[in-house]
């Protein structure tokens, strides 16, 4: 007596339910057809699916994958990502990529330079190097800088440099995030990396506090940058504040903040990156 019984794996066209087969067997091969089924016919849902990018602005104590967590359902679709993490102590642009198609593209956004406004604080420093973290250190200068002081150090920013990776940050080392390492108080050597800041200016100046703006390749750490002008100013420093206006041509004016995004509107947001 031959018995047809599905085996995963096997293709719908080919399951074939033998009216000789017994009521667990058919049963079993009813349901393997049904899987089947219903697994095509997710995947072709998720395929007619809108597919595009979303400029997000996103907010203070917001993970990034906190965002893509509303949107997903906003949307209703599974398949999201984001280009370029923001901390969540920091606000700005977060593009946002929605369905199969766009979140294959993310990497397309990853060498894009970038601009931030960030507020630093002077004399004192933290082990996160911004405003979330320990205060570790604090120092009162004799005098203060001047405008003049802080310009010049800035300007010794400028350029190609190397820059070491923050404890606290999300590179991996031996397949281990440096922020899991920081917070069982374990510190391991980091690799500088190369960057460029291709833009530095001094916006406001009122001691302890300078606002700055800069413009830079991908991989630079703004709160390594807080932390190192702090230490050329001789006073030590952290970021107290930090916003991205832009990624490459995309700007922060142009995004709309994230509880903006409804079931109605998400889809009229969406653009495209034409090849």
């Amino acid at each position: 007596m031959n018995q047809h019984f599905w085996i995963p794996g096997q293709a719908e066209n080919d399951i074939k339910i033998s009216p000789t087969c017994p009521p667990a067997g058919r049963k079993f091969q009813m349901f393997g057809r049904y899987k089947l089924e219903r697994n095509r016919n997710m995947k072709e849902k998720e395929e007619e699916k809108p597919s595009g990018f979303l400029l997000v602005n996103k907010p203070t104590d917001w993970t990034s994958h906190d965002v893509v967590g509303f949107l997903r359902g906003v949307t209703k679709i599974k398949k999201i990502g984001h280009a370029g993490t923001l901390d969540p102590f920091a606000e700005g642009l977060l593009i946002v990529a929605v369905g199969r198609d766009s979140t294959k593209r993310i990497d397309e956004f990853k060498n894009l330079d970038k601009t931030y406004l960030t507020k630093i604080k002077l004399g004192t420093e933290t082990d996160t190097y911004d405003k979330t973290g320990k205060i570790t250190n604090k120092i009162t200068p004799k005098i203060k800088p001047t405008k003049k002081e802080v310009e010049k150090v800035l300007k010794n920013f400028l350029g190609k440099q190397s820059q070491l990776p923050p404890m606290y940050s999300a590179k991996k080392i031996k397949g281990k995030k440096l922020y899991e390492l920081a917070r069982e108080g374990i510190e391991v050597e980091r690799k500088p990396h190369e960057i460029t800041i291709k833009k530095i200016t001094l916006k406001k100046y009122k001691y302890p506090f300078l606002t700055i703006e800069v413009n830079c390749t991908t991989g630079t750490y703004i709160r390594t940058l807080a932390f190192d002008i702090g230490k050329k100013l001789k006073t030590g420093a952290y970021c107290e504040k930090l916003k991205r206006e832009s990624i490459g041509t995309f700007l922060l004016k142009k995004a709309k903040k994230v509880k903006k995004f409804n079931k109605k509107n998400w889809r009229k947001n969406l653009f495209q990156i034409l090849t």
